[in-house]
């Protein structure tokens, strides 16, 4: 990647079935497992390695992105856990671009919808590509965003999407 570039990944699929407490803390199913396993080695395939990886610390995105990151050969001790990604409104997403996209080329950042699909939209040079059932980042869907010269920002209709990539796609 030599172009600054955003990658935003939501959560996989999570276990709506689980015994957990609050939303913060249900896991992901298995299907949720492989997909982010699948979407690693495709990160990895493609020679996509984030230079900084931001990440909301829910369980389920926490184990998307330690799968992803398992992929990469990235450890655990280069994810910074952001507490603003969980519940983010676009705003919160915003702000956490800026701060922790500064003096790096690329970052991938995991969250939750309906944030992402915010952004993705806020971000895109014209319209993202929805799913036939009008969804656009669906579990464990990575979207790609190319800045060009520019610096990782939060500006509107600043990056252009080069990629929508979906588990059921590859």
């Amino acid at each position: 990647m030599t172009n600054h570039t955003l990658l935003i990944m939501r959560h996989a699929k999570s276990d709506w079935d689980s015994k957990a407490q609050n939303d913060f803390d249900r896991p992901l199913n298995q299907r949720g497992q492989k997909d982010a396993s699948k979407m690693g080695a495709w990160l990895k395939d493609q020679n996509i390695i984030p230079e900084r990886i931001v990440s909301s610390p829910a369980l389920r995105t926490k184990q998307t992105i330690l799968d992803v990151c398992a992929k990469l050969e990235k450890d655990e001790s280069e994810i910074i856990w952001d507490a603003r990604i969980y519940e983010a409104r676009l705003d919160d997403l915003l702000q956490v671009i800026s701060e922790h996209g500064k003096n790096i080329k690329s970052m991938l950042i995991t969250g939750h919808n309906p944030g992402l699909d915010n952004l993705v939209n806020h971000l895109s040079i014209g319209r993202p590509q929805y799913t036939d059932t009008g969804k656009l980042m669906t579990t464990a869907a990575i979207a790609v965003l190319d800045f060009g010269d520019d610096v990782i920002n939060g500006k509107r209709q600043s990056a252009k999407l080069v990629q929508l990539v979906r588990p059921k796609e590859i």
